[in-house]
């Protein structure tokens, strides 16, 4: 056999052993990302709520409250009742830009936690709306529309009932009120988060 043919057939193996590689440890990779998505989701969704993939029964709506474009909603269910949902959504007038985050909220409109999942905030000053900076974001848990008043939705120095950090006011403020657009969202659309659905197809 010639040595053109012998590298020939060694790059040959090679290849095939590298493919069956990469499908052996594909469904592996998956399932790890998806599990620790399902751990991230329940800061937000106690898992007690649902026997459902909330990932799985992800639907895309717009709405200017949400930010722009098609925000996610997450639906999670037990014994096929929707029991809760958790809705991303932009706070575009942060300090240093948009504040990505998502908020679990239950069918009778209580917020069950709040994350930030993206932000620029300037560090020491604005990233006490990370949990792991701050408990400062476990403040909403248990609140609704009307608790407090809408004029509270804010931070104290504006009068309302959420604290502000030492330095920064812009941030809290920002999401603060974001918050509490979602909590209108959810208000004023839940029939249609509530009603049976199917998740649409496009890539989370």
């Amino acid at each position: 056999m010639s040595i053109a043919l012998r590298l020939g057939l060694v790059a040959l193996i090679g290849s095939a052993l590298l493919a069956t590689i990469h499908e052996l440890t594909r469904e592996r990779v998956a399932a790890r990302a998806h599990a620790q998505a399902l751990a991230r989701l329940a800061a937000v969704l106690p898992p007690e709520l649902y026997d459902n993939d909330p990932l799985a029964e992800t639907r895309y709506l717009a709405d200017p409250r949400l930010g722009p474009g098609r925000q996610r909603i997450h639906t999670a269910r037990r014994d096929g009742q929707v029991r809760a949902v958790a809705i991303t959504a932009s706070a575009a007038d942060g300090y240093a830009g948009p504040i990505l985050f998502i908020t679990g909220i239950d069918r009778d409109g209580r917020i069950l936690g709040v994350r930030v999942l993206e932000h620029g905030e300037t560090p020491g000053l604005g990233d006490p709306i990370e949990e792991r900076r701050s408990d400062w974001i476990h403040g909403f848990a248990g609140r609704r529309l009307g608790d407090p008043p809408a004029t509270r939705w804010t931070v104290r120095r504006d009068g309302g009932d959420f604290d502000q950090f030492t330095g920064a006011t812009i941030t809290p403020r920002a999401l603060t009120q974001a918050i509490a657009r979602v909590l209108a969202f959810h208000d004023e659309r839940h029939a249609e988060l509530y009603e049976p659905a199917e998740a649409d197809d496009e890539p989370r």
